[in-house]
């Protein structure tokens, strides 16, 4: 009498147990490149700088970012370079708006609030921005000044990534971040292009700071 086989299932294709491997296998190496990438375009980026002894003032050694913004090439590797510094340092959480200090984060505040997906909202000195606003006060070397941002320019809970192109004393930042947290608000961090670190000026923030280019061109 002929007897009915078993079913039995066939085996999971390699091409199959491979391709789950590599879903698993994916984050760690997206992260791992991606910190790859970072470091090799800080490098071109550093080169690219240029140091100006005496300017403004003697005694002064500036340092300047405009040639990262001269070449096509740099000026996208400084692009892709800060998003992937947002990304790193943040878990991957993207800010809901990037708010750019008067007047060099509107350099390249914008370029990059579209990478991440992100508004754009521009904090100038009093008396620029029409219609209502909001304003915070910061110490200067020869007195105070005032930064303002229109009013509907956050919404509440939103979150909040504040950029320029350096951190010295700290106090227009500090700022900033005020107009933030005024308008409800949340400050996820501070993201600059170099530091003065001499300076301390990320000692007056009261949220993560990361600078992108290390500077140890600039001597106190």
């Amino acid at each position: 009498m002929p007897t009915q086989q078993p079913h039995v299932a066939p085996p999971a294709s390699t091409s199959a147990t491979t391709d789950n491997a590599t879903r698993l296998e994916s984050q760690p190496t997206s992260s791992a490149a991606s910190a790859s990438e970072l470091a090799s375009a800080k490098i071109s980026l550093r080169a690219a700088l240029r140091q100006f002894p005496d300017f403004p003032i003697p005694g002064i050694d500036f340092v300047d970012i405009l040639p990262l913004f001269a070449s096509h090439s740099l000026h996208t590797s400084l692009i892709r370079a800060l998003e992937l510094q947002v990304l790193l340092f943040n878990n991957s959480v993207k800010p809901d708006v990037i708010v750019g200090l008067d007047a060099r984060g509107f350099l390249f505040g914008p370029s990059l609030a579209l990478r991440l997906g992100a508004s754009f909202a521009p904090v100038r000195k009093r008396g620029k921005l029409p219609g209502p606003t909001k304003e915070a006060m910061f110490e200067k070397e020869y007195g105070q000044d005032f930064f303002q941002i229109q009013s509907d320019a956050v919404t509440k809970g939103q979150k909040v990534l504040v950029v320029d192109d350096i951190i010295a004393t700290g106090g227009s930042a500090e700022a900033a971040g005020n107009l933030v947290k005024q308008l409800g608000g949340d400050l996820i961090g501070f993201l600059f292009i170099l530091e003065l670190d001499f300076l301390k000026g990320r000692d007056k923030l009261d949220a993560p700071v990361v600078t992108l280019l290390k500077d140890d061109m600039m001597g106190k």
